[in-house]
């Protein structure tokens, strides 16, 4: 069954040099709601992310900057969805407009991040890590001080993530489980503290799902497999809210195992079968 969210502070100090204000949108797929970050140890911070827009967001981020006595030079998101960079505007007109925004292929007026691009102020120096999955803009940051990472949407505090594309997904996975050793600062949900570990859980869980598909697709039936059908054996201890969205992600498998040819897909009637060798 689905963990509920553990309950989480609305401002907590996490580190030396890393603050999370949480983004005051909780819900099913955002949990606690949006987790954003104010980083480094002198009076000029940087921010990962910026929630979906809402006052209370905004309106507690001006209150830890002024009781830390502290400004933002820079806001950092992680990828596009709207509840990541909703409260950009708010933090130009209502903080300063000259706070710099970088996202990978920014919007108008926004900078750009690449991989591998540096981020720096006094106690804290981000890396770039561009690991699409989730979505295809989607970077990660390694938090150099502390051998941890900030893993956006592509790993979760609580629970699974979703990904628009799965084999792509895999491969960042991967790389991002090479990239430190420490912490892992979640998108939403709480702290995971052996970050790494949780990254090879992630791995470990998708393909223990993808083996779930093929044992499924394996088993007799009168009608074809629809990817529903998968979904109602694969998650049937799952509320039936959560079916749809499970749906998309077993679609997602279903697709790299027919482009692996190991499963056929009849597109004019959406259903799927194990494709068989032949016997010689």
């Amino acid at each position: 069954m689905v963990e509920p969210p553990k309950p989480l502070p609305p401002v907590e100090k996490l580190s030396e040099r890393v603050i999370r204000i949480l983004g005051g949108n909780p819900g099913k797929f955002t949990l606690q709601g949006t987790n954003t970050y104010l980083l480094g140890t002198g009076p000029r911070r940087l921010l990962i992310d910026t929630g979906e827009g809402k006052p209370i967001w905004i309106s507690q981020l001006k209150q830890v900057l002024a009781s830390e006595n502290i400004t933002i030079t820079a806001a950092i998101l992680t990828h596009w969805h709207h509840d990541h960079i909703g409260g950009v505007k708010d933090l130009l007109s209502q903080l300063s407009p000259f706070i710099k925004i970088f996202k990978n292929t920014p919007q108008e007026g926004w900078l750009n991040i690449t991989n591998n691009q540096t981020f720096s102020t006094e106690g804290a120096t981000l890396r770039a890590l561009y690991c699409p999955g989730h979505t295809t803009d989607h970077m990660a940051f390694v938090l150099e001080e502390e051998d941890a990472m900030f893993t956006g949407d592509n790993v979760l505090g609580q629970g699974t993530a979703v990904f628009s594309d799965y084999a792509t997904y895999m491969n960042s996975l991967e790389a991002m489980s090479k990239h430190f050793k420490g912490r892992a600062y979640p998108g939403h949900g709480p702290v995971i503290e052996d970050g790494p570990a949780k990254v090879l859980e992630y791995i470990k869980h998708r393909q223990a799902r993808e083996k779930q598909v093929l044992d499924v697709l394996e088993q007799e039936r009168q009608d074809a497999w629809t990817s529903m059908d998968i979904v109602k054996v694969i998650y049937k201890d799952y509320p039936e809210s959560l079916w749809a969205p499970a749906e998309r992600g077993i679609v997602q498998i279903l697709e790299k195992l027919v482009k692996e040819d190991k499963v056929l897909y009849e597109e004019g009637k959406g259903t799927c079968s194990l494709k068989r060798k032949s016997a010689l």
